[in-house]
């Protein structure tokens, strides 16, 4: 009897071995809004890259760009849904789960990438990650994209050159707030539809960074160009926390390691991009670009800085005050 029960233990271990061995990958859909060339696509290329090789056998991942899968309106619900688990939607998107990130969208906070770099990677910037544990998200780091300039069909030198035009914005009350300080206005629409909105004139202008204006081809249609500077236009990478906490144990580590290594590469992309495709889109010569002078823009900082109280309580003073030092 001893022997039999020894015979059959032998043989569910054995059972269980061969099943781990041939146990099925675990699928990772990564969806983004964005072309493969900008740095959010080729953060997600070289992620497929460093997580397929150092697991082999054990993930798989398959990344869909230019909103192929979902728009970024709806991949965090998808995600909840358990129908993609890892996106990188811009920083504006998080509203509904996090009042918080709404600091990133304040115009003229951050003076450069620098400071938005410092501010991210620092205690209240890290903090800001959990920020959505309790809505069953969890923030796994941040991608950049770059300073947003503003386009329009004139040209955009001074706050009033915008009154009365129609600038397409992602889904953010302070953006909305941002435009109408100097009286535009903002219309959320998808990022997919922007270049058609533009193509159509059924929108004036927007707000983008350079590789968005670039890759999109925003700037052929655009007559002219505003080095503003007055945003930043940031991703996080987010994941499902079912799905991140009920990944196995041997392969979390890695995979966050390798995630970690992409969101690193993909930043120095950012980096190199913004000014290459400044550039190229000089160089175009598809497009005017305008380098506004320092007393026309702090017209834009006086009229649009307003709105960082308008939005202080949901934020939260604290944050405000640690990007403003993040400046120094």
């Amino acid at each position: 009897m001893r022997s039999l029960t020894k015979a059959v233990t032998l043989a569910a271990c054995m059972f269980a071995g061969a099943a781990t061995a041939f146990a099925a990958p675990v699928t990772i859909k990564f969806a983004h809004v964005v072309a493969e060339n900008t740095p959010k696509g080729q953060m997600a290329l070289k992620f497929k890259e460093l997580a397929e090789s150092r697991l082999a056998g054990k993930v798989n991942v398959e990344v869909y760009p230019n909103s192929q899968l979902f728009g970024d309106d709806k991949v965090l619900e998808a995600m909840l849904l358990g129908d993609v688990q890892l996106a990188a939607p811009s920083l504006s998107k998080f509203k509904k789960y996090t009042k918080q990130l709404q600091v990133f969208d304040l115009p003229f906070l951050f003076k450069d990438m620098e400071a938005v770099d410092r501010f991210q990677q620092g205690p209240t910037g890290q903090k800001l990650l959990t920020s959505l544990e309790k809505r069953g998200l969890m923030g796994l780091g941040y991608i950049h994209n770059g300073m947003k300039q503003m386009s329009a069909n004139t040209p955009l030198r001074t706050p009033k050159d915008a009154d009365g035009l129609k600038f397409r914005i992602m889904t953010s009350d302070v953006l909305v707030a941002q435009f109408e300080a100097v009286d535009a206005i903002p219309l959320k629409k998808p990022f997919s539809e922007v270049f058609t909105l533009m193509q159509t004139k059924a929108i004036d202008g927007a707000e983008n960074p350079w590789s968005n204006l670039y890759s999109k081809k925003f700037f052929e249609i655009q007559d002219y160009v505003t080095e503003t500077n007055h945003g930043v236009l940031d991703y996080m990478v987010v994941t499902s926390a079912r799905f991140w906490k009920g990944l196995p144990e041997d392969v979390r580590p890695e995979l966050k390691k390798a995630l970690d290594e992409a969101i690193a590469y993909g930043n120095k992309v950012a980096e190199e991009k913004a000014m290459g495709d400044r550039q190229r889109i000089i160089d175009s010569k598809r497009t005017t670009v305008l380098q506004i002078t320092d007393a026309e823009r702090q017209q834009w900082v006086d009229a649009m800085k307003p709105v960082w109280k308008q939005f202080e309580r949901q934020i939260g003073k604290d944050v405000i005050e640690a990007a403003i030092q993040a400046n120094n």
